[in-house]
């Protein structure tokens, strides 16, 4: 029974990727196929960003998390010793993990508050990548079965999730970079003027967005510089960087972190772009040197390689992006 349920939600995704949906939409209708076979109270699914880590966007189920837990958990997301964090269940390779750790932040200041007292996490993989990640909780235990299946499933969401990065924006939208100074709880100090339209336009995607992802960087920023691509309303990415503040004269930093947000342009979204199609390591050698200008014996030059081997890479760059010509698969990643 549990393996035909699995069989069936793999295929129900795997056709929900070829429709064209972007990451927000794809994990609205897979929190449905799931929540058929494995029932919760609450679920948070999130695309993640391949090169940080990061998270890139959230998602929720039927019942929404109450606002005013929103800024703790992104917080607990990195915040080091908390256990079973997204990042730290990617770098481990995990594919499904229960909370069981009775001192986590989130048990105790997020869930429990909240009459839960069970956690589910899975992670979604493609090509040794991890494209998103789900948090499940509610007032029961998980049952083996239950793991089994999302741990059948998973796989499937990751490759369906890698596609749905590939959705962009329709239309180019500008705006001013922003520096925003805030406290380690996410209290703002100080912020340019930009900061009011990017606070609208994460608002835009869902109401308190700004404040859980200005707490997401102060908590980064702890940890190092901290940088995460983050997906818009509309399909776009805006890029948001972090780095705490140096001390003081007294040697007081107070936790606070300037946070700068922008709009993420082409060279920010080439890497991401490249491993949503699955490009292989060389072939993204290839790609630099296309996108530098160089010509096919430059690029064999460059890359110690004959200029046939470099004309079978651009074969296969051209299939995977679906273009025709180099000026073609310029414009496809700028």
């Amino acid at each position: 029974m549990w393996e035909g349920r699995a069989l069936s939600v793999r295929r129900d995704v795997t056709a929900l990727a070829s429709t064209g949906l972007d990451v927000a939409e794809l994990h609205a209708a897979a929190i449905a196929l799931v929540d058929r076979v494995v029932p919760c109270e609450l679920t948070c699914w999130a695309s993640m960003d391949p090169d940080s880590g990061a998270i890139s966007s959230m998602t929720s189920g039927a019942n929404r998390i109450p606002q005013q837990y929103e800024p703790v958990l992104a917080s607990c997301e990195y915040t080091p010793g908390e256990p079973h964090t997204f990042a730290a269940l990617a770098q481990r390779g995990d594919t499904v993990a229960k909370l069981e750790d009775k001192r986590s932040t989130r048990l105790n200041e997020v869930w429990r508050p909240l009459g839960l007292s069970h956690e589910l996490r899975a992670l979604f993989w493609a090509d040794d990548t991890c494209w998103g990640a789900a948090g499940i909780v509610r007032t029961s235990d998980f049952s083996e079965r239950e793991l089994e299946f999302l741990a059948s499933v998973a796989p499937a969401i990751g490759a369906a999730t890698r596609v749905a990065a590939r959705t962009g924006s329709r239309t180019r939208r500008t705006g001013e970079s922003a520096i925003v100074v805030v406290t380690k709880d996410g209290t703002i100090r100080a912020a340019t003027a930009a900061a009011a339209q990017w606070r609208d336009e994460l608002e835009e995607i869902a109401p308190g967005r700004f404040a859980v992802m200005l707490r997401a960087a102060a908590a980064g920023a702890r940890s190092g510089t901290f940088k995460a691509r983050v997906r818009d309303a509309h399909g776009g990415w805006i890029l948001l960087e972090a780095s705490e503040l140096v001390s003081d004269e007294a040697g007081d930093a107070h936790g606070e972190a300037a946070v700068t947000i922008s709009r993420a342009t082409g060279p920010e979204l080439i890497g991401l772009l490249l491993k949503a199609y699955g490009v292989t390591a060389r072939e993204q050698d290839i790609c630099h040197e296309v996108l530098a200008g160089q010509s096919t014996a430059e690029i064999a030059a460059r890359l110690t390689i004959s200029p046939y081997t470099v004309q079978d890479h651009l074969k296969s760059l051209f299939a995977k992006f679906d273009v025709r010509s180099r000026a073609e698969l310029v414009a496809k990643l700028s």
